[in-house]
């Protein structure tokens, strides 16, 4: 089992890998969030997913409640996917998430977090792997 963490900004966006996958590149189309989280909801961040362009996990927002989808660059094409949110403060053991196999979208999943922070993520193609913004929109 492996263990790779990736860490950018404040945010700290974290890859965690735990199977030894290998990247492999493809012509990627740019995703675009597809209101799947429902009316009122507007994006507040978004991040690059799976590797070489395979998705965009988005963290949307309403009146408290927090949602995140990750969406395909590849459309039509059956892949792993998966969408998480938690509040920070569960420290990795509140984690809601939509996993499977999906060929458009996985998600949406949802954190009431009105004065906290929240861990979110996603990604496509990688089982057993997540793309992480942790201790990220706090307030």
């Amino acid at each position: 089992m492996k263990l790779t963490r990736k860490l950018a900004g404040a945010g700290a966006a974290v890859a965690l890998t735990l199977t030894g996958l290998a990247a492999t590149a493809g012509p990627a189309q740019a995703a675009a969030y597809n209101g799947a989280c429902g009316t009122g909801y507007r994006v507040i961040d978004s991040m690059s997913v799976g590797g070489s362009g395979t998705g965009t996990a988005y963290l949307t927002y309403n009146n408290g409640w927090n949602c995140v989808v990750t969406v395909s660059n590849t459309p039509g094409q059956r892949d792993w996917m998966k969408a998480s949110i938690e509040l920070s403060s569960a420290k990795g053991g509140g984690w809601i998430d939509d996993e499977d196999y999906y060929t458009k979208y996985a998600g949406p999943v949802y954190v009431y977090a009105p004065s906290a922070c929240i861990d979110w993520g996603g990604t496509v193609g990688y089982k057993g792997s997540i793309w992480l913004q942790w201790n990220d929109h706090c307030g």
